[in-house]
């Protein structure tokens, strides 16, 4: 066992103690679910070829925001290098509540392994998202990892995947002898098995970098930047008016089935136009966001302004109004699902949104 496979064993998945930590696990759920729901919404009508080119997409963005940013964050830069990316995708998955192994076999090789269930594919959704979804996020980031470290050695084999019905998706960082063509660096060898799991050889993050507070937040963004990016990404694969449709369709739906749950997470009253804006508050500044003001009666409906939004942080002007457009069907699902049937509308404005919320009256 090499000294760059050792350290002690440590549960990322820390109680929140705190009613803001709950808020955050909140956010993290509603936006983990749109994800999932947008997945399905694709497959299902615009087939597989669409889903592998999309993930393709989001994941090499994905990887060329945060891949060799948080190296350093996560104290892997002076690892071999197939040993730092197995051990940065078991420390960034787990920092957003996705449970990974990691097996050390040499300085050359090493492996890992996402356990059950599946955040990608969380529930019910691994039986709906085609098998090219897994290949378009392996070719989209892990085979991108050694071009980003500057290692043309480097690759990434592939011995299970999910939508196969084998032992989830596992395999192997390896660096090869000789320099690799783009279609090498990822391979598939179905039938090879990993080394035995050992708990005390599992990386944790930096303690003095990752307390509760911290994990907390960004067991959120980890959800929140997959819907934003995921979003934007679908412009390169799809036309416009067809990622509007989707991406609307599919939040109001999440939005729908989820309004009850989530306010029960967190004990609130979502059943009256002030109610409802309160709920919203609370997630919004658990976001990360700025509510400037309490909510306003005007004219029977209730108004309130929301700057400064994360879901649209590092957008350009374009992607930020296709991402607005459809983020904001989440709510609206919020208000269709209630008793009293309401009607929420948010207004794009410069810097934010100006919401209103009314009770939908029969004619």
């Amino acid at each position: 066992m090499s000294e760059h496979g050792r350290s002690c064993q440590v549960e990322l998945r820390l109680p929140l103690s705190k009613p803001e930590f709950a808020a955050y696990e909140v956010v993290a759920k509603l936006h983990h679910a749109y994800f999932l729901g947008l997945q399905l919404m694709v497959a299902s009508n615009e087939g597989p070829d669409v889903v592998g080119e999309w993930m393709f997409q989001l994941f090499r963005r994905q990887h060329e925001e945060k891949f060799l940013s948080s190296f350093d964050k996560l104290g892997l830069t002076e690892l071999p290098h197939a040993v730092a990316c197995a051990q940065y995708h078991v420390l960034s998955n787990s920092v957003g509540g996705v449970p990974v192994e990691y097996m050390y076999e040499s300085d050359r090789k090493a492996w890992v392994r996402f356990r059950y269930p599946r955040w990608m594919f969380a529930g019910p959704t691994v039986c709906g998202v085609p098998r090219s979804a897994s290949h378009g996020f392996l070719t989209g980031w892990y085979a991108h990892n050694g071009v980003s470290l500057g290692n043309p050695r480097l690759g990434f084999v592939c011995v299970s995947e999910d939508m196969t019905g084998e032992f989830g998706l596992c395999g192997y960082f390896y660096e090869y002898d000789e320099d690799l063509v783009p279609e090498d660096r990822l391979r598939f060898a179905q039938g090879e098995m990993p080394p035995r799991f050992e708990s005390n050889d599992q990386p944790i993050p930096p303690l003095s970098e990752w307390n509760n507070e911290r994990l907390a937040k960004a067991n959120r963004n980890y959800a929140m930047e997959y819907v934003r990016n995921g979003i934007c990404q679908l412009l390169n694969v799809l036309a416009e008016d067809q990622v509007v449709a989707l991406t609307q369709r599919a939040a109001r739906l999440i939005g729908l089935q989820y309004a009850q749950e989530l306010a029960d997470d967190l004990d609130s009253l979502v059943d009256s136009e002030a109610a409802l804006a309160e709920f919203m508050q609370t997630l919004f500044i658990a976001m990360g966001d700025e509510v400037p003001e309490r909510p306003m009666i005007e004219n029977g409906s209730v108004r309130f302004r929301h700057e400064n939004l994360r879901i649209t942080k590092g957008l350009n002007a374009d992607e930020r109004e296709i991402t607005l457009k459809a983020w904001t069907e989440l709510f609206a699902g919020f208000g269709m699902a209630q008793q009293n049937l309401m009607t929420v509308h948010g207004e794009i404005l410069e810097n934010g949104l100006h919401w209103e919320i009314s009770r939908l009256h029969s004619a």
